[in-house]
């Protein structure tokens, strides 16, 4: 664990009687190992694209801003480790911009808000323990380059997404900016670059897996500490108030806040997975009756920790758990970064024209076949189908902002077999996943939707009606599996099959 492994009588690693505070302690430490300063750390440069033409800062320049959209965190940052090595480097202050523009694309519901400025706010207080100017804006990508060229900074760095809209901004940015300052952008996001992973699309985890596994070692290193920045500037740059940031930001939908946001909460998380958690993993954690899932999802998306950290972490375990250990990381990393692949080679990434030839055939053929039920988008998002585990998968959404893992491939299965085709089942799965969930708006989440409706990284299956060759998933075979009445009582609804009552339900008149 870090640089520090509890260790029980007979020398044994064991967390029984560890803290959280000792956990926090030991990544501080495994930090301060790694040497005094990022300026003096191998900084593996592959981590980086220079995005210009120019890849020098200029004499006379007044500063370097880091752009932060994505990994919003001071420390376990590639992003921010690059930026102070380049003001280092060059003896110039560093500043952060985080631009609310927009920021309602992804994060629509004063649920996703509230998680966003919160963290924000703790990202601005480690930036005044380290002597780094923080400004959260209002301004769009054209006006960025405008307090860039008025204040004279001499480079900026951005973080990577492969979304569509964030790419935009970057392009954005780099048409308008000056051609002789540079931009470069480091994916922080990742733990083997997006870009050095795979140069294309891959079909499947197993055509990614060997690529990511060949790389790891280079790059499932330990982070370096942020140092207190010694050198401070002074700039004209048009802020907004943390207690007003709300006023700024739309919303699409009412939707509350469930959790607490920032880096601390998100570490306590992983403690607590590790502790109790990752021993079950793989064994018992689809089932959506037990919490033996790591639940950092939330904190992932919203880069308040590293993903980079949290491998670093359980990895250390291995001698105590080594299948479970193996089995998370395989999500955590071949997984998560298929998904990242996915959006950042495929721009349907959100669409029907995003699945293979076979399955977007398929989904058309059997486009007009006759549904059992069919239910509209307030029907769903109100939980007001005929089945009990379906309605309690929504329930668990919209009150925690999430849906255990199964429960979140059965929901989005019953919605293409409920709605009066894949666009339309698309359509609604996104749109809820994105406005009630706190890691939806995600490559993840995109590719979650895709895989159960279009079939994404998966093959074809035994046709049948509606599905068409899509893999298919019944309730019958989740009560045979899990405690489906416990899961259904724990939101709210009565869970047993015999006492069902019809609801809203409606047949098909096709």
């Amino acid at each position: 664990m870090a640089s520090l492994k509890p260790r029980d009588a007979k020398g044994k690693i064991s967390l029984e009687n560890f803290t959280v505070e000792n956990f926090l302690g030991a990544i501080e430490n495994s930090r301060q190992s790694q040497g005094t300063s990022i300026e003096n750390y191998d900084f593996n440069k592959s981590r980086c694209r220079i995005l210009s033409a120019n890849d020098q800062i200029s004499e006379g320049s007044k500063g370097v801003l880091y752009w932060m959209t994505r990994d919003c965190r001071i420390h376990d940052n590639w992003g921010i480790l690059f930026s102070q090595r380049l003001a280092l480097k060059n003896k110039l202050p560093l500043l952060i911009c985080f631009s609310l523009f927009e920021a309602h694309h992804y994060y629509p519901t004063r649920r996703h808000q509230d998680f966003l400025i919160k963290g924000l706010e703790l990202v601005k207080n480690d930036c005044e323990a380290l002597n780094i100017n923080f400004y959260l804006i209002n301004q769009s990508p054209r006006e960025l380059v405008k307090s860039v060229v008025k204040n004279k900074l001499g480079g900026v760095v951005c973080d990577f997404s492969p979304l569509k809209k964030r790419r935009e901004w970057i392009d954005t940015l780099c048409k308008a900016l000056p051609d002789d300052i540079p931009i470069v952008q480091v994916d922080a996001h990742n733990i083997v670059p997006a870009w050095i992973a795979s140069e294309k699309q891959e079909i499947m985890a197993k055509t990614l897996r060997p690529k990511i596994n060949k790389k790891l070692s280079e790059y499932l290193t330990g982070f370096p500490a942020v140092i207190k920045h010694p050198y401070k500037g002074i700039f004209n740059i048009e802020t907004i108030s943390f207690d007003k940031a709300f006023s700024v930001l739309k919303t699409t939908h009412d939707v509350g806040p469930v959790e607490e946001a920032g880096a601390k909460r998100g570490l306590e998380m992983l403690f607590k997975f590790m502790q109790k958690g990752l021993k079950h993993y793989g064994i018992t954690s689809n089932d959506p009756s037990k919490e033996h899932t790591s639940n950092l999802s939330f904190w992932i998306n919203f880069g308040h920790i590293s993903a980079q950290r949290v491998a670093l972490e359980v990895k250390s375990l291995e001698s105590l758990y080594k299948e479970q250990v193996d089995k998370y990381l395989e999500e955590l990393i071949v997984r998560r970064e298929l998904a990242e692949n996915y959006c950042f080679y495929n721009e349907n990434y959100d669409n029907l024209m995003g699945a293979a030839d076979w399955a977007r055939k398929s989904l058309e053929l059997h486009a007009g076949d006759k549904r059992s039920y069919l239910y509209s988008k307030e029907e769903f998002e109100k939980g007001l189908t005929h089945d009990d585990c379906w309605n309690a998968a929504q329930f668990q959404l919209k009150k925690e902002g999430k849906i255990h893992g199964y429960m979140r491939m059965y929901w989005c299965k019953k919605i293409l077999e409920w709605s009066s085709g894949p666009k339309e089942a698309l359509d609604t799965a996104l749109w809820l996943n994105d406005t009630f969930a706190l890691d939806g708006n995600d490559p993840n989440g995109f590719v979650g939707v895709m895989w159960s409706i279009c079939g994404v990284h998966d093959q074809g299956w035994r046709e049948r009606e509606v599905f068409g060759k899509i893999r298919f998933m019944v309730e019958y075979s989740l009560r045979r599996k899990f405690d489906m009445e416990a899961y259904c009582a724990r939101y709210g609804v009565v869970g047993k099959k015999e006492q069902k009552k019809g609801g809203s339900k409606r047949k098909n008149s096709n």
